[in-house]
């Protein structure tokens, strides 16, 4: 075989599809020789050919040749002739595809397109096949009407270029997303269509559609809409409930859709039984209590589904991994009753063969065994595997914490329990550099190993300045000094603030303290800490110290050495701890110097976050700060630097930093012994696509005050504000920025409309 370009030969034709006498045109292939290639090689294109020298070709064969060639998608043209005993196999290839240039597209990001693209068969370098574009135009069609682009124009240009090769361009012209202008239900008479078009995603359109997008129309949200009105009727007693039909239409200029929905609802239908059957290897006694369903109620499709959850859910604590029950009616159409029989099929009870690590490679794998719950050889419990993973992700050691429990081949009753996890850097050389409108511009540094060397200790030095404080830190915390999970750690550090530049009083102080504190943990979400520090103030007055810190100082002296012991309660159950969708965290705290301290005092305080999962994305988030202090023994009073502030961006949005409550006789911020504060926040996405979920937008309405003591608390007096805010877990450090209006400010009051802070790390 040769490959050959001349075509200065005698040929003699082979006809291809004429008839012929297989006598006439048989003959012995001596030899193959092919002409026209360009880019594929001739040993492709023996690959393919079903035919080799030394084979006997005949005029019936030769179409058989040519369609073998054609299916490799190679070539536009395919011919054969025979010279003498050669045969020779002339072929035109197809262009290559050079380059694909796509333009106009806003809804789709071209490396998705070009994705897309390569899956169906085109991309640069590959041959070109008019077909597969046709296919793509019919395909990116079919997108963008699933986005509700029904105006969607798109034209794709091929241009020849040198070398056999094209370009191709796809241009888009969007258009303008149909939006939903009527939602039509027919045949409902036990509800109107305002109760049921509440029950859908789909709308006509609100003030916040252009951030939920929900009067944009989709296959994908209709088909859910559907069966969010299926359910809304099944929970209410309508067993025979069924959809009959959809229509969905479009205004001839393709910018407003209508849908009409057919329904028929049936009869409300009354549980007359309900029965437990199966397997029950649980005692019936535990059983019932799960069974929130009762006899003579009406039926509800949503309490039959969340009992079998809860049976199914206690048979898995219990051993029986793959459980099943399912909720079988039992239905009297005359009586318009249900009988409801939870049929249990526990299957084999299983084991816990081994626990698995992978991916830990600096962890080590007593940090994560000594968090997991589930216990090897023991039956298997999901409840104790889920808390397992909620641990885990606790430590803040790892991005991504997975679980995954599997079979143990030829073994019917034991799993293993794959623990994977992808580690995150816990410790580093930081060098940090910031700026907030409470303390100016900030410059830190610290060299920080939450994760010591794989143990889970954790040990920090550094340092931070601002206009307002200068700190010097150094701390070391064990968070298992026992295998119980008690927690010591140890703190010492110096502390230099000047409360002038901080927008309240004139003077400063310098502290030097040092301490031991101590974890207990109580169950798994709740946590006591008990610690004690030595500290020792010191204050310098300014030029214009205020009356009431120079009677402070001139009673109680500048210089304070006290022993502090502190108890706190906290419980925790949130998610995350950053940008938390669900779960709460309360803490309460106290604080009190002992006999033998310069000065004699004690502070308190209660917070309360909690937050409510609405909808995908979207959280209602409560927030309540109580804080009270006040002196013992010899001391009449909590010292003034110790007392609270309230206002700026970590308290009251719309105030200045500190400047809420009592005034001291220069009329500066003096903060007092009562604060209370407190905000109500609904987040929700940005209405644009961020990775990783690190943005979040919020609409808040906050409150707060500072009091000088309890008596002199006064509702009248608390403070409110709203707003709109953003967080943004940037690369540089965590951002966050408000615009708040206060609501009932007062003469005197310090307003601040826009407030922001940035922290950035490199």
């Amino acid at each position: 075989m040769h490959f050959s370009s001349s075509s200065s030969r005698f040929l003699a034709p082979l006809l291809l599809l004429a008839p012929l006498s297989v006598s006439a045109e048989t003959f012995t292939v001596k030899d193959i020789r092919v002409e026209g290639l360009q880019r594929i090689s001739a040993g492709t294109v023996f690959n393919y050919l079903p035919v080799q020298v030394g084979q006997t070709v005949n005029s019936g064969e030769t179409g058989e040749i040519v369609r073998a060639l054609y299916k490799t998608g190679f070539f536009k043209d395919v011919r054969l002739e025979r010279e003498g005993n050669v045969l020779v196999v002339f072929v035109q290839e197809r262009p290559a595809v050079a380059k694909i240039g796509i333009s106009g597209n806003k809804s789709i990001d071209d490396d998705k397109l070009l994705q897309a693209l390569k899956d169906i068969g085109l991309a640069e370098g590959r041959v070109f096949n008019q077909s597969v574009l046709d296919r793509i135009e019919r395909e990116l069609n079919r997108q963008y009407f699933s986005l509700g682009k029904y105006g969607m124009t798109l034209t794709s240009t091929v241009t020849p270029l040198e070398r056999n090769r094209v370009a191709i361009n796809i241009d888009i012209a969007e258009g303008q997303t149909a939006r939903i202008k009527q939602i039509n239900i027919v045949g409902n008479e036990a509800y109107d269509d305002g109760d049921l078009r509440d029950a859908m995603e789909l709308s006509t359109g609100g003030w916040l559609s252009a951030l939920t997008k929900d009067n944009q129309y989709s296959r994908q949200k209709l088909a859910g809409d559907l069966e969010s009105l299926k359910s809304y009727y099944l929970d209410r007693g309508y067993i025979n409930f069924r959809i009959d039909s959809t229509q969905v239409t479009i205004s001839p200029d393709k910018k407003d859709i209508y849908i009409t929905i057919n329904v028929h609802e049936g009869d409300v239908f009354t549980i007359s039984d309900l029965r437990l059957a199966g397997n029950l290897v649980v005692e019936q006694e535990k059983l019932f209590p799960l069974v929130r369903i009762s006899r003579g109620e009406v039926f509800s499709r949503k309490k039959a589904v969340e009992t079998s959850e809860r049976v199914t859910e206690l048979l898995g604590d219990n051993g029986y991994a793959f459980a099943n029950v399912n909720s079988i009616p039992d239905i009297d159409e005359a009586n318009k009753t249900v009988a409801l029989t939870f049929f249990v099929d526990p299957g084999k009870r299983v084991y816990v063969r081994r626990i698995n690590m992978k991916g830990n490679t600096r962890t080590r794998d007593e940090v994560l065994r000594r968090e997991i719950r589930q216990m090897e050889s023991a039956w298997f419990s999901g409840t104790k595997v889920k808390l397992s993973k909620e641990r885990l992700q606790r430590l803040g050691y790892f991005d991504e914490v997975s679980l995954e429990t599997k079979p143990v081949p030829g073994s019917t009753d034991e799993v293993d329990v794959d623990v994977s996890v992808k580690e995150k850097s816990s410790g580093s050389l930081m060098a940090g550099l910031g700026y907030s409108q409470e303390q100016g511009v900030m410059f830190s540094s610290s060299i920080k190993q939450d994760n010591f060397l794989g143990t889970g200790k954790r040990v920090g030095l550094g340092f931070n300045t601002s206009e307002v404080n200068t700190l010097y830190q150094l701390n070391y915390t064990n968070p298992y000094y026992t295998v119980d999970g008690i927690s010591r750690g140890f703190n010492l550090k110096y502390q230099s603030t000047d409360y002038n530049e901080a927008g309240t009083a004139d003077y400063s102080t310098d502290t030097l303290q040092g301490g031991v504190n101590f974890g207990i943990p109580i169950n798994e979400f709740d946590r006591i800490g008990l610690g004690f520090d030595v500290d020792n103030t010191k204050f310098k007055t300014g030029s214009a110290t205020s009356t009431q810190i120079n009677n402070f100082i001139g009673t109680y002296g500048d210089d304070y050495l006290n022993y502090k012991l502190s108890a706190n309660w906290s419980h925790d159950s949130r998610d995350k701890s950053m940008l938390p969708t669900k779960g709460g965290y309360q803490q309460l705290y106290g604080m009190l110097t002992v006999p033998g301290s310069d000065l004699e005092y004690y502070k308190t305080g209660y917070r309360n976050q909690h937050y409510f999962p609405l909808a995908e994305k979207w959280t209602l988030a409560f927030d309540v700060d109580l804080s009270y202090g006040d002196g013992l023994g010899d001391t009449r009073e909590l010292p003034f630097y110790e007392h609270f502030y309230a206002g700026g961006p970590k308290s009251v949005r719309g105030f200045e930093a500190n400047s809420l409550g009592p005034r001291d006789s220069n009329n500066d911020p003096m903060g007092g012994s009562l604060k209370t504060a407190g905000s109500v926040e609904l987040f929700f996405p940005p209405p644009f696509d961020i990775p990783g979920q690190t943005v979040r937008l919020g609409t808040f309405l906050d409150f707060g005050q500072v009091f000088t003591d309890v008596d002199a608390f006064d509702t009248g007096e608390l403070r409110t504000s709203a707003g709109v805010s953003l967080v943004w877990l940037s690369p540089m450090g965590p951002f966050g920025v408000s615009l708040a209006a206060p609501l009932n400010s007062q003469s005197g009051d310090q307003e601040q409309i826009f407030q922001f802070t940035l922290g950035s790390a490199f």
